[in-house]
């Protein structure tokens, strides 16, 4: 890699792996109920916020944040509690653009089932996730943007956005979120040359992000997020 695209995205991800940056965002949903912890929230609840927020993380980030706040008032901000009880908004409208209070229901269900055997999804893979909680098809070539985005959230523990709270997993293996945002970002800073959207393309990313952070190549996220900002027309 040039030394000098090299010196840019530590620059980036070091200005922009800040709180200040994601004040609007939708990890600080998990991030409330982690500040919460010692107070009365559990891992669970932080869990389930992760992939709720996760699920409903595309578009402007405003509308985001909007419809992620309408979920968490239904559920009374007690996503555990609410989950467990088992009565949830299941009807044909819209709770964030495609994605209906149904699904929102039906991911409820999922949840309610997984955590009546367990206290943690963190051992769970990306497939399992993918569908027995967001009860997508299988697919071992997909991307799988908003679980790795949320395996970030949940893992990288440097105490700025990330929350640090699954502390049996390793920041060293974690993947770098791909959206079209994401994709066309690193193909203009050359991270990649494959014009498909999928894991293989993750993994081209991230392992060009491993080569300047070894131990955390998720850290790269925040550089591909600078370098947007940096270069807004």
């Amino acid at each position: 890699m040039d030394e000098r695209l090299r010196e840019r995205l530590i620059g980036w991800a070091d200005k922009y792996n800040d709180k200040e940056y994601f004040k609007e965002d939708p990890v600080i949903f998990p991030r409330h109920f982690a500040s919460g912890m010692d107070g009365g929230f559990t891992l669970a609840d932080v869990e389930i916020a992760a992939l709720i927020a996760a699920h409903l993380a595309w578009g402007r980030r405003s509308m985001i944040v909007r419809d992620c706040t309408r979920a968490f008032d239904e559920m009374c901000w007690k996503p555990y509690e609410y989950v467990m009880n088992g009565e949830y908004r299941d009807e044909d409208a819209s709770l964030h653009r495609t994605v209906k209070w149904s699904e929102f229901a039906a991911i409820c269900r999922r949840l309610r089932e997984i955590y009546s055997t367990t206290d943690s999804i963190e051992a769970m893979t990306n497939g399992q996730i993918r569908t027995m909680i967001f009860g997508r098809k299988a697919d071992p070539k997909a991307p799988d943007k908003k679980i790795n985005m949320m395996r970030r959230w949940m893992v990288r523990d440097d105490g700025k956005v990330d929350l640090g709270v699954w502390r049996h997993s390793d920041k060293k293996d974690l993947l770098i979120p791909l959206d079209v945002h994401v994709y066309e970002t690193a193909a203009s800073l050359g991270l990649t040359t494959r014009k498909q959207k999928d894991i293989v393309t993750v993994m081209e990313i991230t392992s060009a992000f491993r080569e300047i952070f070894p131990d955390d190549p998720c850290k790269g996220d925040f550089a591909l997020f600078g370098y947007g900002i940096d270069n807004k027309d």
